[in-house]
């Protein structure tokens, strides 16, 4: 039955879309204008906001509203910050600097400064949520307070909770979440693992999905490692109601990918990709290359998130500007080769295309079956 129709069930019910479809919601990456043209061709465009101020979101919940009047997600992290974050000092920001330094230096961009930390706070960005009354709140993290997922209740605001571990989707429907995204440990960017360390929460998506629909009621989408037709109906095959692709998204015009991470990615150059906590101070999938070697080496100082994030933050401007793709970071899932989207509506509308017809395959096979073995 799920395969019959497999473009309608109670989740694309619950967020008015047309097909279970959600494009990822990459931090550093969204924009506006790929989030609204999913949304425009019936999925669910996202927007990650969680390294934006307050102000800033709210600007671009509206320039969101101003390209598409269909739903869209904006997505938050619960948990802003690693602990040693408000205490870490300049002698700590100078001797993880010290790795990158050279680079720097070769690329001829200025050593930068330490500042102080000053945080932003997820309680201020998610009351420009629930005052712009977004349609999707999705977060991953943790769980949000109770009363912020009452207020959502209350406003008509879907909430969708991400979870690395069945323990952690048993956690979420607990709260009242609307939907939970099963994100298994192939996809790209930060394992949003909360109830225990990341690295001992590397849950595949095959192991995942089942064993989440199992335990709560309700829908659970498939998230990592999903790239195509084939990604989607094995998704849904394993009681998925819909997917979530992110990797994919990162090719087409509109996103905010780098120039270099784009073509690497268009020209099949992604080799394999690995973990790292280099990048930001969290454990995080990105595409393999010298810069995560040396952040990977043993005795090399990671400072907390968000300090290291920013810290490199310097580097990936400099490394940009030069075409230094192995000095970049670059987020990418496990199958970041099958990416080949450019124009968001021509590759939806071919993937629906696709998955419609393998859901008609499988369908007649199993009539045919049936017909040949009706005793079975």
């Amino acid at each position: 039955m799920m395969l019959a129709s497999w473009s309608r069930n109670r989740l694309t019910a619950k967020l008015g879309i047309d097909y279970p479809i959600i494009q990822g919601p990459f931090g550093g990456f969204s924009s506006q204008r790929l989030t609204a043209e999913v949304s425009n061709f019936g999925g669910l465009g996202s927007f990650g906001a969680n390294a934006l101020a307050p102000e800033a979101i709210k600007d671009v919940i509206a320039e969101i509203r101003s390209l598409t009047s269909k739903p869209f997600a904006m997505n938050l992290w619960v948990s802003m910050e690693d602990e040693g974050a408000r205490t870490s000092d300049e002698s700590a920001f100078n001797r993880s600097l010290a790795p990158l330094a050279t680079h720097l230096a070769e690329l001829g961009a200025g050593r930068p400064a330490y500042k102080p930390y000053s945080p932003i706070r997820f309680e201020g960005q998610v009351h420009v949520l629930l005052d712009a009354k977004v349609p999707v709140f999705s977060f991953i993290f943790g769980i949000p307070p109770r009363e912020i997922l009452e207020e959502c209740r209350a406003k008509g605001i879907v909430t969708i909770g991400a979870a690395t571990t069945p323990d952690e989707a048993a956690a979420l429907q607990e709260v009242g979440v609307d939907a939970i995204a099963a994100s298994g440990f192939e996809a790209g960017g930060h394992r949003a693992s909360f109830l225990r360390a990341a690295e001992d929460s590397l849950t595949g998506t095959l192991s995942l999905v089942p064993q989440v629909v199992d335990i709560v009621d309700v829908p659970v989408i498939a998230a990592g490692g999903i790239g195509d037709a084939r990604g989607v109906i094995a998704a849904l095959a394993l009681g998925a109601e819909a997917v979530q692709m992110g990797t994919v998204f990162l090719t087409c015009e509109g996103s905010g990918a780098s120039r270099l991470h784009r073509k690497t990615l268009l020209e099949r150059k992604a080799g394999h990709t690995a973990l790292t906590k280099g990048f930001t101070g969290r454990l995080a999938r990105g595409i393999h290359n010298r810069l995560m070697d040396e952040l990977n080496r043993t005795g090399t100082e990671i400072l907390p998130y968000p300090l290291q994030r920013g810290l490199v933050r310097n580097l990936s401007i400099a490394a940009e500007a030069a075409g230094r793709s192995d000095l970049l970071p670059m987020w990418a899932g496990q199958s970041a080769n099958l990416s080949i989207c450019t124009d968001v509506s021509a590759f939806l509308s071919s993937l629906v295309e696709e998955v419609s017809e393998i859901a008609g395959l499988v369908i007649q096979w199993s009539i045919n079956r049936r017909q040949k073995h009706p005793d079975s």
